[in-house]
């Protein structure tokens, strides 16, 4: 018999599900400072594209195929009304959010674009609000206020030292981020039919073919034959760390703890990404970054403590 207060009982702290989410944020940080050294190299954004999903998609596939020789139980939902709805979200979470998160990368430094791109956790809250039933905390506000404020003085710097491209380049990495955040959303109404993997495979592999067919309208066969070793080479570490492990692992993570949740540990991101970006690409870090840095990461962490304190209690 089931009694009213096991009924109301909060859900269990899922500590496998955060650890997927936490190891995805960190692996996917390492993808601006992969494209930031292909540009350097002379890689266009449309190519450091191609060559991420020209490694990922194989894998994909193969992964693909091994679900279908083992005959997994969700297969038999993969009819044009549910592959469709998966290939669509996964182009707009793998492609499209990319895109403009990579033409951004273009214009501004790694990791202040990484900061940028973080914010996408207030983008799935606010769209769990308005569009998802997810009840208003307003108590989440003042750790937005807290973290766009960091931003402003990360951008005031740029905007006084560097100012070309700066402008486009935020919008271009803030329309990524709003993107993404509602993938997250879509991606896990999906999953819970499909599963993870199979939505990953799908979702991938779609994605993939719209950015190597991109690159090709462009740039041709030739574009490809022409690449330095260098870039091919961090076209291999973007597809292999920067994409097919902390897909796999971000996925498995909003299966597990939902969306919002998921989202919760992406201040574990930046720091990765300021690290290496001040180590291997030598960019700047001065006061005023520390001081941004700090007041995004405090944001940040008031955020997802809040968030879990949520999940936890059940309010």
């Amino acid at each position: 018999m089931t009694t009213a207060s096991s009924e109301n009982a909060p859900a269990p702290f899922d500590m496998v599900g955060y650890g997927y989410a936490l190891a995805g944020a960190v692996l996917f940080s390492t993808k601006g400072i992969f494209a930031k050294l292909a540009y350097a190299e002379g890689a266009s954004t449309e190519m450091v594209m191609a060559l991420r999903m020209l490694i990922a998609v194989p894998v994909y596939l193969v992964i693909l195929v091994m679900l279908l020789r083992r005959g997994d139980k969700r297969l038999g939902l993969l009819t044009p009304k549910r592959i469709l709805p998966c290939m669509a979200v996964g182009t707009m979470g793998y492609y499209v959010s990319s895109y403009l998160d990579f033409a951004g990368l273009a214009f501004v430094d790694a990791q202040y674009e990484r900061l940028v791109l973080f914010t996408y956790p207030f983008f799935v809250f606010f769209f769990g609000v308005w569009f998802f039933g997810d009840r208003m905390k307003w108590r989440l506000i003042l750790p937005m206020l807290i973290t766009y404020s960091g931003l402003l003085v990360i951008f005031g710097w740029s905007l006084a030292v560097r100012p070309d491209g700066l402008m486009i380049g935020t919008l271009l990495v803030l329309g990524s981020a709003i993107v993404f955040a509602l993938y997250q959303h879509l991606a896990r109404r999906e999953m819970l039919i499909v599963g993870s993997a199979l939505f990953t495979c799908v979702g991938m592999a779609t994605a993939g073919v719209f950015a190597i067919g991109q690159s090709l309208v462009i740039s041709g066969v030739s574009g490809f034959t022409e690449l330095s070793p260098s870039i091919w080479f961090y076209g291999v570490m973007l597809g292999v760390f920067g994409t097919i492990l902390p897909s796999f692992l971000l996925n498995a993570g909003i299966a597990r703890i939902g969306a919002r949740a998921t989202s919760s540990t992406a201040s574990f991101g930046p720091i990765a990404t300021i690290a290496l970006a001040v180590i291997i690409l030598g960019e700047a870090f001065t006061i005023y970054h520390a001081i941004g840095t700090a007041l995004v990461l405090l944001g940040s962490s008031l955020f997802a403590g809040s968030e879990r304190k949520a999940a936890s209690t059940g309010k």
